[in-house]
């Protein structure tokens, strides 16, 4: 260590005044930037907690960092704290607890406190305006939101009127700063206020947004536009399950990122009854058979067959005397039969609901191959074919008879760019992740690397010793070996040093010694006095 301070001591001394200022300034550049490095090092690493504060509730949440001893800075004029990145989760939980910062309006805690007495209009506003506050709450948590504000309107519950017009509506205030809710965050919001208030329908919530745009407005449900919406999703979600069903295959077939799958499907949108009736002729069946039968018996009697017209006819019967009269009888059958037939009929009803689909297709790309050198090896036309075939049977794709796969299938070979791809999650959280740790070291990293710099750099800055031959026995002729001027262009071959305290001369160029002269007195001035206190010493 004390060579190395010596080693310092001496390149100082040796340096000039202008070499002394600019390594001066060198070194308290260098410890400027070290100390800077290591403040920045060790200073905490800032987080928003909140943002978009009111005075008063600023001064609260202020009010409870100060209590914990917990750092923290203001900015946007005083309406957004920082504080450090590891303490933000659980400052939220903690303030929240408290109920800070109390800018969404009152919640379901405002029924902590045992009210007694009140009356039930009273009752019912108090639900109203927790039930407001706790949607208000949800929406602001929703991404792209910085601020919201729900009002319900509850119609008068009355027992003997109550008319068609009489349901419940919702506004919702939105604050997106200077970005854009797409539909489905608007849809969002509909359908939690919606789905929150008993009684109201999606249709009666109006979002608004601070630009004044109503954001709900196009966004009504309509009975063919909402069946048209339907049936695109319908046919989003299939061609969704049929891509990632094809490309979950080849990723294990050909690799990971190796193939981009794409799938269209065709949707049956329309509703169809279709009623069917049959008639067989020949399949005739009796329906019904009547048969009829009538017996009747008739017996007449002839009273004149044995006495002839006289007294006796006359004669009242019951002074008849007692004798048979002849009696003529006739017996009558009488059938009659009825058949009615019925023919062979099939009814048959069929109701098809929207939602088949009539026909599948697939685009796919799958990367090429490459050999141990780097060259790109194509499949063969049999290989792709081989891939095509899996696709198709994947796909549940039934070939007409006459015509090929590669109208339902179509497979390109291309080369895929190198990309890294990380499992879910952005590179910057995962940097961000190893930033208390990566910051530290790094800072100490450069620190190391400028002192080694400005050490190297110092280490050149020593003067160049000059070499010059010893010649006996020169000439002490001043005018004729004097050291011409800058500006001269003369070159005498040597130069008589005698005016050094010695009887030997240097044998040295001219035109380099004032080249030394031009670029580096001080280099030539040190060498001189080195050599001089080298001869005085012998």
């Amino acid at each position: 260590m004390n060579q190395f301070f010596q080693q310092i001591t001496k390149i100082w001394t040796e340096l000039g005044n202008t070499h002394r200022i600019i390594v001066g300034a060198s070194a308290l550049a260098v410890i400027l930037g070290i100390g800077g490095l290591l403040y920045w090092a060790q200073k905490p690493d800032m987080k928003l907690l909140y943002g978009k504060l009111g005075e008063k509730e600023a001064s609260e949440v202020v009010q409870v960092l100060e209590e914990q001893n917990i750092p923290f800075q203001l900015g946007g004029g005083g309406t957004s704290i920082y504080v450090p990145s590891k303490d933000v989760y659980r400052l939220r939980m903690d303030l929240a607890s408290k109920g800070l910062p109390n800018t969404d309006g009152v919640g379901f805690e405002i029924f902590d406190r045992s009210n007694f007495g009140i009356s039930d209009f009273v009752q019912r506003t108090n639900y109203t305006r927790a039930l407001q506050g706790e949607l208000s709450r949800t929406v602001a948590q929703m991404k792209g939101v910085q601020a919201a504000r729900v009002m319900v309107v509850m119609p008068e519950s009355r027992l003997l009127v109550r008319t068609n017009d009489s349901r419940p509506t919702a506004s919702v205030f939105v604050d997106t700063g200077s970005q854009t809710l797409d539909a489905a965050a608007v849809n969002s919001i509909r359908s939690l206020v919606a789905s929150s208030v008993e009684g109201l329908k999606v249709d009666d919530v109006a979002v608004i947004d601070n630009s004044g745009n109503v954001l709900s407005e196009e966004l009504k449900s309509d009975p063919q536009l909402g069946n048209a919406a339907s049936i695109v999703k319908y046919r989003q979600q299939v061609e969704e399950y049929l891509t990632g069903k094809v490309e979950t295959m080849l990723g294990k077939v050909l690799g990971p990122g190796n193939a981009v799958v794409r799938v269209s499907a065709t949707i049956n949108t329309e509703l169809a009854s279709t009623t069917e009736e049959k008639f067989d002729p020949e399949g005739q069946v009796p329906r019904q058979e009547v048969l009829v039968e009538d017996t009747s018996n008739t017996s007449e009697t002839n009273p004149d067959a044995n006495q002839g017209a006289g007294v006796a006819a006359n004669v009242p019967a019951e002074q008849q005397p007692n004798e048979q009269a002849p009696t003529k009888t006739s017996n009558t059958n009488r059938t009659s039969r009825s058949q009615s037939y019925e023919i062979n009929k099939t009814l048959t009803s069929v109701t098809k609901n929207p939602g088949d689909i009539t026909r599948v297709s697939a685009a796919v790309f799958v990367a090429e191959r490459s050999s141990e050198t780097g060259e790109p090896q194509p499949r063969t036309p049999e290989q792709l074919d081989e891939l095509r075939n899996m696709v198709v049977n994947a796909l549940g794709i039934e070939i007409p008879k006459g015509k090929n796969a590669d109208a339902f299938v179509s497979i390109k070979e291309v080369a895929f760019p190198n990309t890294v791809t990380t499992a879910g999650v952005p590179i910057t959280d995962q940097i961000g992740g190893y930033m208390e740790i990566v910051r530290p070291v790094a800072a100490l990293l450069i620190a190391a690397i400028v002192f080694a710099v400005f050490f190297f750099m110092l280490r050149r800055a020593k003067p160049e010793e000059i070499s010059f031959e010893l010649v006996e026995d020169m000439p002490t002729d001043n005018t004729q070996n004097a050291l011409p001027p800058a500006e001269t262009d003369k070159d005498p071959e040597e130069v008589d040093m005698s005016f050094l305290p010695s009887s030997k001369s240097l044998k040295v160029s001219p035109e380099l010694l004032n080249n030394l002269i031009r670029q580096k007195p001080e280099n030539v001035g040190a060498t001189l006095r080195d050599w001089l206190i080298r001869k005085t010493d012998s």
